[in-house]
């Protein structure tokens, strides 16, 4: 079973939708107990970190978060509070990967980073099973995490931006692989056979 953590500030609808199509089941959950016993968890995240730190806590879920030795999938801002620290609220994250999450710089370019964008190969991971480098995925941030040991792909805009990192059990997509077509799906897929 597939536990997708409701925060109350993410697209849980989306997330769920995905791993339906996958023929797994999940459980939209705020429940300690059923967290730890799932077979995978995941972060999902739309909104702000401020809103999605203050609900964990209040849930009681940071230290159940961190505890987790399952693979653990954050998307977004899901992937972003799992650094040490984020430039959007500034505050303290989960703490699971090292550095700080920060504004992205503008070079010229919109923010948000929103639209379609093709990744770039940092080290190996298994969500990457049977892609190419150069595959198209769906961004939606104004925040970047910091390049790294964790950084796994990475993107381009006006910057390399990482794009996939993990550590561990602990995987994170900036992009929605929700949103990502066939790309995104087999993302998911990997992750879900881990």
């Amino acid at each position: 079973m597939i536990a997708i953590i409701n925060t109350g500030v993410a697209n849980l609808r989306s997330v769920a939708n995905a791993v339906e199509r996958l023929d797994h089941a999940y459980e939209l959950t705020t429940d300690a107990g059923v967290i730890e016993a799932a077979d995978h968890v995941i972060l999902p995240g739309v909104g702000h970190a401020q809103a999605s730190m203050k609900s964990l806590q209040d849930l009681q879920l940071i230290q159940v978060i961190k505890q987790l030795k399952q693979p653990v999938l954050g998307i977004c801002l899901g992937m972003q509070i799992l650094y040490e620290f984020t430039e959007e609220g500034d505050i303290p994250c989960l703490g699971i990967l090292p550095g700080r999450v920060s504004r992205i710089r503008e070079y010229g370019l919109s923010l948000p980073h929103m639209g379609w964008n093709s990744l770039d190969w940092e080290q190996p991971t298994p969500l990457l099973k049977d892609l190419q480098p150069g595959c198209r995925v769906y961004f939606v941030h104004s925040f970047r995490a910091p390049m790294n040991a964790a950084t796994r792909a990475s993107c381009h805009y006006g910057e390399t931006i990482p794009a996939l990192v993990s550590q561990d059990n602990f995987f994170g997509t900036q992009f929605h692989p929700e949103r990502s077509g066939a790309v995104g799906s087999l993302i998911l897929r990997n992750f879900l056979t881990l």
